[in-house]
């Protein structure tokens, strides 16, 4: 790609992998710029966890979530009757998320309360990415309500998203932060 502007968006149409035109406000474009938001979002974690002792194990994990996401994103920008061959988000991503919230859930404490979106920057940011894939788990499925979608897509973000909130509590367990807590407030 020589230039990054192709002017071709500019009447507020955009094209899904196999050309077919839509509008800027459809629920797939809604649904796989939203997955976009989310890979920043982990991007944005992984600079704030880069070189942070004892959290080595994550940088891959992210990185390996970030490709998946790409996936994804080509995923939902594929209608399902498209010529275009794109890879597929498939049962065996969503048994790798399940098999790393497996993993990291084992050293963390049992969940009593809610907790309390926060911790280390980094962690923060995972909380971040956790809630715009809910989103994004909330737009594919309002895209999959109009038109066939890989099914997939929804099951992958739904245990993304709870990776994500793992993966948060991991990190700020690493480096000794505490998690507070949500106690609702009695009234008297």
């Amino acid at each position: 790609m020589k230039k990054i502007y192709t002017r071709t968006g500019d009447d507020g149409l955009t094209s899904l992998f196999g050309g077919e035109r839509v509008n800027k406000s459809h629920p797939r474009i809604d649904a796989y710029g939203t997955v976009d938001e989310t890979n920043s979002f982990i991007g944005l974690a992984r600079a704030h966890l880069e070189d942070r002792p004892g959290l080595e194990r994550l940088d891959p994990v992210l990185q390996r979530l970030q490709e998946e996401l790409f996936i994804l994103g080509a995923d939902l920008a594929t209608p399902d009757d498209a010529k275009s061959v794109v890879p597929r988000i498939t049962t065996a991503h969503v048994e790798a998320l399940e098999a790393d919230i497996d993993a990291f859930s084992d050293e963390l404490d049992p969940l009593k309360n809610f907790i309390l979106p926060g911790g280390t920057p980094g962690a923060a940011t995972l909380h971040t990415a956790r809630t715009t894939c809910r989103r994004a788990e909330r737009l594919t499925v309002k895209a999959a309500a109009l038109e066939p979608v890989n099914e997939q897509s929804a099951v992958y973000l739904n245990r993304l998203s709870d990776l994500l909130f793992v993966l948060a509590r991991w990190a700020n367990r690493q480096d000794g932060v505490r998690e507070d807590t949500w106690a609702p407030a009695q009234e008297d």
